[in-house]
């Protein structure tokens, strides 16, 4: 297994506004030492085609890590819970990223997981295959409603968008949020994070999308704005929370630089 002190050679492909923000959060708690190479979205917001030199459908997050053997071959890791899960089984043993899997004297038993890691294992994916897919089409129902949409048609572009939007996103996104609040609220060990007392990659996982909901509240125009927060007040509570994390707070200062850049 490689460690930290076997100096494997770690980079991040950073995009801007994209899913790579969290893992330089992730990195953060990890503490392990990593390079950014950095890349920026043209004007119709596409990732550039130099990535897909990386890894063939060219997103972002993409890692990559050289092994410090000799001749090993180096490892492109891509999907954002993947990353997560790979770097915290080989890099987080000193952490809390991960919740301990099994609970005393019930180890390698079925059923004998904890429930902190069956959250755990559930949320790191849910992050991805449930809660952002109605939050993208609420994205892409605002680019196709707003100014980049000849004036002309746009009354058209916009009534359809906040048909689809009223139909489709709301109730999947409420849905998502009263899943989450009541996730927060039986959080075991009466912990404030998602999966318990601790920290864990599933909570930086979450927090991108959680971070667009008023992204894609404000689709609803201004009546919309912050019913949300008024039906879902301890999911809101829970990502204020998040950003007061320490490493969250690194974490954004090192994407303000590489923003910059």
């Amino acid at each position: 297994m490689a460690t930290t002190t076997d100096h494997p050679k770690i980079t991040l492909y950073w995009l801007n506004d994209s899913r790579a923000q969290r893992m330089v959060w992730l990195f953060e708690e990890l503490g392990v030492p990593y390079d950014v190479k950095i890349f920026h979205r043209s004007k119709d917001m596409l990732a550039p085609a130099e990535l897909e030199k990386v890894h063939p459908l060219g997103k972002s997050p993409i890692v990559t890590i050289q092994p410090p053997q000799p001749g090993a071959k180096e490892i492109v890791l891509a999907e954002s819970p993947f990353i997560a899960q790979y770097l915290c089984d080989h890099f987080g043993q000193d952490t809390t990223l991960v919740p301990k899997k099994y609970k005393d004297g019930e180890e390698g038993k079925l059923g004998g997981e904890t429930e902190e890691w069956m959250r755990y294992q559930h949320l790191l994916y849910y992050a991805e295959g449930s809660l952002m897919p109605p939050l993208l089409v609420a994205i892409i129902l605002s680019v196709i409603s707003g100014p980049k949409i000849p004036f002309f048609i746009r009354p058209i572009t916009a009534t359809v968008a906040g048909k689809v939007h009223n139909s489709f996103v709301v109730p999947n996104i409420e849905k998502h949020c009263a899943f989450l609040q009541q996730q927060l609220e039986t959080s075991p060990n009466g912990g404030k994070y998602i999966c318990g007392d601790k920290l864990t990659a599933a909570d930086i996982l979450i927090s991108f999308p959680l971070l667009n909901l008023p992204r894609a509240e404000a689709l609803g125009g201004e009546g919309a704005k912050g019913k949300l927060k008024e039906k879902f007040p301890k999911v809101f509570e829970y990502v204020a929370r998040l950003e007061e994390e320490e490493g969250y707070k690194r974490a954004e200062k090192k994407i303000e630089e590489l923003e910059a850049k």
